[in-house]
């Protein structure tokens, strides 16, 4: 008989045809890198999945709380909110196991005639990471996450409207096994369940604050690395949720404890090797690091504070940023240190890598991890080297660098203008994100707090 030329289908096609329900569950990232996504019967998925499907555009049109944007341009109010396409990705299909193991897809826009939509999350990271190909560079990355857990529901947490949460252990307590045999179901539950919906963990333990608890994600490629990150915090809530826990990755939501890291690790390849490891111990900072890993790291030294909104994108987020507190402030490096913002882990050929420590845990990881990369691979590009010695110490040796600016507003102020964020990510994106970060702190700026309360209601 002659051979077919119809293309074999893809695994994950064939696997959902299988799967005895009528239901698939699909998901797109918005803007603040909150999972948006809805159930579709089987039959309307197949459709889906070979010729993408509307979403309303709305999901790039409005903040974390469904308020809509006053102030931007590609959608809004005068645009109607019309459809936007999604092309589902199908290497993401996964199934759920907490879901009655639904099947599960990831998707990104696209503009109606099928290039990157400008201001997607996960296309924003693929511009970058095409850029990187082009190089014939493959980054490899991993995040870690640190956040709190609390004994609350939606109901609860409503009815306390914002004040008191309860942590599901008191104490400072980090590592303990004591602290995390209290929540023992909760913390089998995200190391088996997790694994079971291809999102694997190398590490879980409790971290120092009360119900603290961080996770490191097993690394890979970079877009699968921040799929993994995306879906992380939203499976985590999902499963804290059947054992009466509320998670939390706000950046900081005490002023007595540590803030949440979302610690990015990252090195490049070329397919065959790690090559920020130097095998001929040229390294002028440490033997094992390598003159690609050097420009790598310069480039994010320098652009640290023109893609900051990118990895601290919230009002929250600069709370984290306390000295003496965890958090770096500076744009220091150093070896082996977690004092510094860019920690230089020298090691084995496959160990060797960067941690970027600057951050938190509310970020969008597309977003996050688009803007270390990009800023890295520009030190590739332009072979820039370190121009400041390695912290030692407790920021030892940082004191004419420049301490990061402390809100949201200064920074957006100069990402808007950075020549090399328009360069990297598009004009359409930073005018867009620009925007809706002038509308988060315009929200802030509207509101009357506790703290303003506690502090003026009576005695002014």
């Amino acid at each position: 008989m002659p051979k077919s030329n119809k293309p074999a289908e893809h695994p994950a096609l064939a696997a959902i045809r299988a799967d005895g329900g009528n239901r698939v569950k699909v998901a797109v990232s918005d803007i603040d890198g909150v999972l948006r996504g809805k159930y579709l019967h089987k039959d309307k998925f197949f459709g889906a999945a070979e010729s993408g499907f509307g979403f309303c555009d709305v999901v790039f049109g409005w903040d974390m709380t469904d308020a809509c944007y006053d102030n931007t341009k590609l959608t809004g109010w005068h645009h109607g909110f019309p459809d936007a396409m999604v092309r589902l990705d199908l290497d993401t299909y996964r199934t759920v196991p907490w879901d009655d193991h639904v099947p599960f897809v990831l998707g990104e826009f696209v503009t109606a005639v099928g290039g990157p939509h400008p201001v997607c999350p996960r296309q924003i990271l693929r511009r970058v990471l095409k850029r990187a190909e082009k190089l014939g560079l493959q980054p490899m990355c991993g995040m870690e996450f640190e956040w709190f857990n609390f004994a609350e529901t939606p109901q609860s947490w409503a009815e306390k409207k914002g004040v008191d949460p309860e942590p599901i252990t008191p104490g400072m307590f980090g590592y303990s096994l004591l602290r995390a045999n209290h929540a023992r179901e909760f913390f089998k539950a995200l190391m088996e369940e997790l694994a079971a919906f291809r999102l694997p963990l190398e590490g879980l333990h409790t971290e120092t604050g009360p119900g603290v608890y961080e996770a490191a994600i097993m690394f890979s490629g970079a877009l699968e690395a921040a799929d993994r990150a995306l879906l992380f915090k939203g499976a985590t809530k999902e499963i804290g949720a059947r054992f009466g826990i509320m998670p939390s990755f706000m950046a900081k939501w005490h002023q007595g404890y540590p803030g949440c890291s979302g610690h990015v690790h990252q090195s490049l390849s070329d397919g065959k090797k790690n090559l920020f490891f130097d095998d001929k111990g040229r390294g002028k900072h440490d033997p094992r690091m390598s003159p690609l890993f050097e420009s790598y790291l310069a480039g994010q030294v320098a652009l640290l504070m023109e893609f900051a909104p990118m990895f601290w994108p919230t009002v929250n987020s600069y709370k984290r940023l306390v000295d003496g507190f965890w958090a770096p402030v500076k744009p220091t490096w150093g070896i082996d240190n977690r004092t510094a913002s860019f920690r230089v882990i020298p090691g084995s050929p496959k160990s060797t890598r960067l941690e970027t420590r600057c951050p938190g845990s509310d970020v969008n990881p597309y977003l996050a991890m688009a803007a270390l990369l990009a800023a890295g691979l520009h030190g590739v590009e332009k072979q820039l080297k370190l121009t400041t010695p390695p912290i030692r110490g407790t920021n030892v040796g940082s004191d004419n660098i420049a301490r990061a600016p402390r809100s949201l507003k200064e920074t957006t102020e100069i990402f808007k203008r950075s020549t090399l964020a328009r360069a990297w990510f598009g004009d359409d994106f930073v005018d867009h994100f620009a925007a809706t970060r002038e509308w988060e702190w315009r929200r802030w700026q509207d509101a009357v707090t506790d703290w303003e309360r506690m502090r003026y209601f009576e005695i002014v």
